[in-house]
């Protein structure tokens, strides 16, 4: 369980500083280099990224098990997977309404992936993994959304064939990936 949370301190930490310590970022951006700076975020988030997948890994081997999912779980975990697939494609996609209306999807897909994986998921390695991201990913949204009122962000409009295009290749990378890349990756058959 170490191995994890020491992942998780790295990689939610470096990823965290925009969040909690947004002015000493631009300090060390200024003295030393945006070069620098996405250098050292890299090298922290790639480590920390490999930590966590480690000791996820190690944790699921002796599973600390704090309660059983009732089986009717699996549907609304599922159906938040689609929505976080089709939010993390709409971060991605140019000029899509469902960016322009949101803001910043990749951070609400997070939340959906942290919340449906938490629905099903019943070790503590779960609660530490998927709960620390939610809670990441909530700081981090309204982080964002602070940050866009102080700098008076205005974003265009959007349109309606570029969320369309986000919806079907979220929707059909969601299909992809429950089908054959849960499994193949980590493991798990979530359909089925």
């Amino acid at each position: 369980m170490t191995v994890l949370l020491v992942g998780l301190v790295l990689f939610l930490g470096v990823h965290s500083a925009r969040i909690a310590a947004d002015d000493a970022r631009k300090r060390f951006i200024a003295r030393r280099g945006e070069a620098v700076w996405k250098g050292l975020y890299t090298l922290v988030s790639a480590v920390g990224l490999t930590l966590v997948v480690w000791g996820y890994g190690l944790a699921r081997q002796q599973p600390i098990v704090l309660w059983t999912p009732p089986e009717w779980t699996r549907l609304p975990a599922s159906l938040l997977m689609l929505v976080s697939f089709v939010l993390l494609t709409a971060a991605y996609v140019p000029r899509n309404a469902i960016k322009a209306r949101l803001h910043h999807p990749m951070m609400l897909g997070t939340m959906a992936w942290a919340l449906g994986h938490l629905l099903v998921n019943h070790t503590l390695a779960g609660v530490f993994l998927f709960g620390g991201f939610l809670l990441w990913a909530v700081l981090g949204f309204r982080a964002a959304l602070a940050r866009d009122r102080a700098a008076a962000v205005n974003r265009p409009a959007g349109t309606l064939s570029a969320a369309i295009v986000a919806v079907v290749v979220g929707a059909l990378a969601w299909a992809a990936f429950g089908v054959w890349g849960h499994q193949l990756l980590i493991g798990v058959r979530p359909f089925g």
